[in-house]
Parts: C-alpha cells; sequence; structure tokens
C-alpha cells in the first residue's frame, strides 16, 4: 500500500502560538487544512517532545483522548503507536549526527529528515491499522493511521484456504493410496490427528456388531481394539455410524465420554466432536475428534492495552468445518471402495477355490498331470476347469472332463459349480458320452442361465496288462480337440465334433476311439492355450504352435509334458494378460523298453 500523501496544508508556519492557556500554551502546534481536516483517514501529528500537534477529525473519532498539546502515551494511544511514535524521534535526534534510526515498530525504517516513511502496524479498537510516518519541517511528524482489517482478513482467508487444499490433496493422495481397509482407517485417523484434533478414534462395526476402534493421538501413537462394548454407550455414535437420522456434526459432552473411547493417557478431553463418515451407499463408520484443553485468544476477564483487542475479527468455524466435512466424505468414501474391493477379493477367492481342480487320482498303468492357471485380472473369475472322476467299480472308466462356460464373473463360476455337480451325478447312471452330453444341455436349458458351456471328455479303464495299451474314448462338444501324441513325436488331433452345450435343444457329438501305446500321451486343453496372445507382435500362440510344442515333448512323463507346454505359453505370453489355462494329460505309463515273452526278446508291440 502506497503512503497517504501530505495535503500541502498541513505544512506551514510551525512556530505560530496556539491560542489559550494551560498544556497547550507551551507548544508550536501544527496548521491543519480543510483538506486534513475531513480527510477520510485519520493523521495525527505530533512534535519534536512527542506532543500532540495536530489531530483530524478521523482521528477524533478513533482516538478521543488525543487532543493538541498532550503528550502522545499509553493514556490516550496504543501501546505499538506510541512506541512508533517514540521510535521516530530517536531517529530523528541520530539523523541529526548524520545515522538512520529505526521507526515504528522496525517494519520499516528510514533516515529522518527524508521523505522516506516508516510504518508501524497493530491491532485499535477490534481494527487492524498500519502507521505511516511522514516528516514535517521543524521537526514535526505526521503519522497516517490505515485500516488494513479487510485486506489481513483476505490473507489470512487465503492463507488459510491454500493450507486446507494442500492439506486435502494430501489426504486424499494418502487415502487412495491403498485398497486395504485397515490401512485406509489407520491412515484416517491419523491424517484427522494431525491436522483436525488433538486426537481423533475411528469407529466401524464388526459383522458381530462390536466397534472396531482405532485411536491416534498427535503425538504418533496409534491403537487398535476391538472392546466389548456398545456404540449406545457414547452419545451420538449409534446415530452416525447407522446414518440415520442424517447429521454432519455432533458436540458431545466431555464427561459422558466412555473410557474405551479415549487413547491411553489422554485425560479428559475439553471438547468433543462426532463425525460420520460417509461411504458408497452407506455410513464406511464414523470418527471421533477429541481436542485438550488450552490456547486460544485471551479470554474475557484478562488485561489488554487500552483500545487494543487480540482477537482477529475472523470467524473460523465455518471455514473449519468445511475442511472437516470434505475430508470425512473423502475418507468415508476410500475406507468403503477398500471394504467392497476386500469383499469382492474375498468372493473371488472363494469362487477361484472351488474352481481349483481336485487332486488327481492315480490310476494302475496311466499317468495324469494337470495344470489350471486363472486369468491375470485377480478380479476376474473364469469358467475353464476339469475334473476327474476315478473308476468307481470293476467295469468301470476313469471319465475326465474339460470344460470353459462362456464368460466371466460370479456367473460364470455359478454354472461352472453346476455343471461339474451336474456331470458328477450323470456319469453314475450314464457312460454314453453322447448321451450323457444330451442330458447336461437339457439340464441347462431347463435353467434361467444364458450361457453356454464347451466341453470334452475322456474315458479309459484299465491297461491291458500284456501290452500296457490304453483304450481312449473321446468326445468334444463345441471344444477343441484333445491333440494325440505318438511315439514317433507325430501329433495329430482326435476326429471327434459336437455341438455346444446349453445353446440348442438337442446335443450332437461323435466320440472318437483311439489306443494309445505305453509312453503316447493325449492331451486336454482349453483355449486360452491357442489363444494366448504374445510374442513379438502380439499374436495368438495356435494350434500349429501347440503341436509343436507337443511334438517335442515325445516320450515325456505326463507330468513333463504339462509343465513343457505350460512354460512355453508363458514364454509367449511374456507377461501379458490372458484368459484361463487349463490342461490335462493322459499318458499310458512307460514300460521296459525290451520285455520277454515266451523266451523270446522282443521290442514293443503292433498297435
Amino acid at each position: 500500500m502506497s503512503n497517504p500523501p501530505l495535503s500541502p496544508d498541513v505544512s506551514g508556519d510551525a512556530h505560530a502560538q496556539a491560542g489559550g492557556g494551560g498544556p497547550a500554551a507551551a507548544y508550536h502546534r501544527a496548521p491543519a487544512g480543510p483538506a486534513v481536516e475531513s480527510a477520510p483517514a485519520p493523521l495525527v501529528a505530533v512534535d519534536r517532545r512527542g506532543r500532540v500537534s495536530l489531530v483530524n477529525a478521523a482521528a477524533r473519532v478513533l482516538l478521543p483522548g488525543l487532543v493538541p498539546g498532550v503528550p502522545l502515551d499509553d493514556g490516550v494511544a496504543p501501546g505499538w503507536l506510541v512506541s512508533a511514535v517514540r521510535g521516530g524521534h530517536r531517529g530523528q535526534d541520530a539523523g541529526a549526527a548524520g545515522t538512520t534510526g529505526a521507526v515504528g515498530t522496525g517494519e520499516a525504517t528510514g533516515t529522518a529528515g527524508t521523505a522516506t516513511a516508516a510504518a508501524a502496524h497493530g491491532p485499535l479498537r477490534g481494527r487492524a491499522f498500519t502507521a505511516y510516518a511522514a516528516p514535517l519541517p521543524d521537526g514535526h511528524t505526521a503519522w497516517w493511521l490505515s485500516d488494513v482489517t479487510g485486506r489481513e482478513d483476505a490473507e489470512r482467508s487465503l492463507r488459510s484456504e491454500r493450507e486446507s487444499t494442500a492439506f486435502l490433496a494430501r489426504a486424499s493422495a494418502r487415502l487412495q493410496a491403498s485398497l486395504n481397509p485397515r490401512r485406509c482407517v489407520v491412515a484416517t485417523a491419523r491424517l484427522a490427528a494431525d491436522h483436525l484434533a488433538d486426537a481423533a478414534v475411528v469407529v466401524r462395526l464388526s459383522r458381530d456388531r462390536r466397534p472396531e476402534v482405532t485411536r491416534a493421538v498427535s503425538d504418533g501413537r496409534l491403537e487398535e481394539e476391538t472392546p466389548s462394548a456398545a456404540v449406545e454407550e457414547m452419545p451420538g455414535l449409534a446415530e452416525a455410524l447407522a446414518g440415520f437420522p442424517p447429521v454432519s456434526f455432533r458436540s458431545v459432552d466431555p464427561g459422558r465420554v466412555p473410557a474405551w473411547l479415549l487413547p491411553s493417557g489422554f485425560g479428559r478431553p475439553a471438547s468433543l466432536t462426532v463425525v460420520p463418515l460417509p461411504g458408497s451407499g452407506g455410513i464406511a463408520g464414523a470418527m471421533v475428534l477429541l481436542r485438550r484443553a488450552g490456547g486460544g485468544s485471551a479470554g474475557p476477564g484478562e488485561d489488554a492495552d487500552p483500545g487494543e483487542d487480540t482477537g482477529s475479527g475472523e470467524d473460523t468455524g465455518s471455514g473449519e468445518d468445511a475442511v472437516t466435512r470434505i475430508f470425512a466424505a473423502r475418507a468415508g468414501a476410500a475406507i468403503s471402495a477398500a471394504a467392497l474391493y476386500a469383499e469382492q477379493v474375498a468372493t473371488v477367492a472363494v469362487l477361484q477355490r472351488e474352481l481349483l481342480p481336485p487332486a488327481l487320482p492315480h490310476p494302475e498303468g496311466v499317468e495324469l498331470a494337470g495344470a489350471y492357471r486363472p486369468a491375470q485380472s485377480a478380479q476376474s473369475v473364469g469358467g475353464d476347469f476339469y475334473d476327474v472322476h476315478p473308476a468307481d467299480g470293476p467295469g468301470r472308466d476313469t471319465d475326465i472332463v474339460l470344460g470353459d462356460v462362456a464368460g466371466k464373473g460370479p456367473e460364470a463360476a455359478v454354472l461352472t459349480g453346476k455343471i461339474r455337480n451336474t456331470l458328477t451325478a450323470l456319469r453314475l447312471v450314464e457312460s454314453d458320452h453322447v448321451r450323457l452330453l444330451d442330458l447336461l444341455n437339457r439340464a441347462l436349458l431347463s435353467g434361467p442361465q444364458d450361457r453356454f458351456v464347451t466341453l470334452v471328455l475322456a474315458s479309459f479303464g484299465a491297461p491291458d496288462p500284456a501290452t500296457g495299451r490304453v483304450a481312449l474314448r473321446l468326445t468334444s462338444a463345441g471344444h477343441p480337440p484333445p491333440l494325440l501324441l505318438r511315439l514317433d513325436g507325430t501329433v495329430e488331433a482326435a476326429r471327434t465334433s459336437g455341438t455346444l452345450i446349453g445353446v440348442l435343444p438337442e446335443a450332437s457329438a461323435t466320440t472318437c476311439s483311439t489306443v494309445l501305446l505305453p509312453g503316447e500321451t493325449c492331451l486336454l486343453y482349453s483355449d486360452g492355450v491357442t489363444e494366448a496372445r504374445g510374442g513379438p507382435y502380439g499374436e495368438m500362440f495356435g494350434e500349429e504352435r501347440l503341436a509343436e510344442a507337443l511334438a517335442s515333448c515325445a516320450g515325456l512323463h505326463a507330468l513333463a509334458v504339462v509343465e513343457r507346454v505350460g512354460m512355453l505359453t508363458s514364454e509367449w505370453l511374456a507377461g501379458r494378460e490372458h484368459d484361463d489355462i487349463a490342461l490335462v494329460a493322459v499318458t499310458a505309463a512307460h514300460r521296459t523298453p525290451l520285455s520277454a515273452v515266451g523266451g523270446a526278446v522282443r521290442s514293443g508291440e503292433e498297435r
């Protein structure tokens, strides 16, 4: 703010004697013209001895005790102005000797006798003023008083808004840094204790309606507890957690706070506020802000300088409430999102656990190996599955089913469970693959679901005791046909095909019957293998690469076959996202290369 200009009417014959007797008769009075007298800014002029030489109309209203001729002291003016005037005159005396003196409170300095104005600042009658000094002839000094309350309030409000914005930005970043509910609750309590109160307590309800309490103190202490207490013991807490009736804040009598809510060693708080934490579609919890006694501005009855007010004139309550309300909304949203994510992860884990393939049996003369790799997304529950049902009696076959339910998510998981249970029951009454698939098709069409499934069935009985050959029946229903790996490394697709299950009124399929010699393998797989995208150009792995990979497994055991095909698929993906991958290998058990039969030694037999 620039210094108020001095009117030429202020200067004049400083030696003119004021009329009248008393104290005013012994000082030189600075004459005032009409412009100075009617100026809106208060002006006070003092002589070299610190006596008032001029007071305009605005100054007389602000400081009624000031009249020309009286000394400017604490009895008639605020202390900060008196100190500034006295310091200014000491500076003038020093300036006569060629030195520079400080004027006022030291906020600005100037050389006496120059036009450079000094400034002093302080409260006056509940307002904030800045006094600007300007030299006059014959050692007089004029002090213009400028009301800067509005400017200071605006600056203070701007600083407060900036601090609040910075705090909310930091809080949002910290709350959004984790999807772990506990970490979000701890972050909420710590942030509130550091910026909104001396201590903060976040309360959430467990599944059995017990309070889960997280206490944080501004000194860094953190306590977590699930006390055997009722939230109704704390006034306003039950309502905040219920969300009805809707409340924003509620101040509570500190004497009614239960001991289990307070941090250890905190003592009885001076004030206490209950704040709900609104979440997505409900209440995520409640926050209790605790404040200790102490601090604040001068209260009623405390000493102060005459005409001085220690208050700022700013109402910060509404601003603090707004910041608390915004923080509570963001914290509640973060806690709610984290809780929802945790619930989804738990649901997915349960569904995926149900979809995990069972432990494989060890039928005599046959090697079985399987691998299941779920889709890369943690929230994507796939529909790929496989089951192995051991022979449950003499003359019965071991049955293998590998399927892929259309779609992802809980619906696909539910249908997968239904199909697995239905097949488990149907195989007890039907051994023919085609009829079994038709019964499954009817069962799916009878329900409300609109999804379908592709399947491949494989059944084998006990190996031939003399040759070790394994007779195998294979039937595909809209699924990629199994691959057969022969001893010489040849790979051929089983000649089987069929319609999707759960689409047409009647399911049709063809069954392929083949034989595995010892060391030969049949590989059942889901389309997650052939449709795996990778390589330098993001191409699909494809049936041709799968056949080449399987050919390189000639003579390997079933487990080695599954591991190698899985490894090559993973290398092709190179960390990219992928669909579910399911593999099952059926290998006729390896036998001694040379066998003695009837005293003659021969190697192998014809198929």
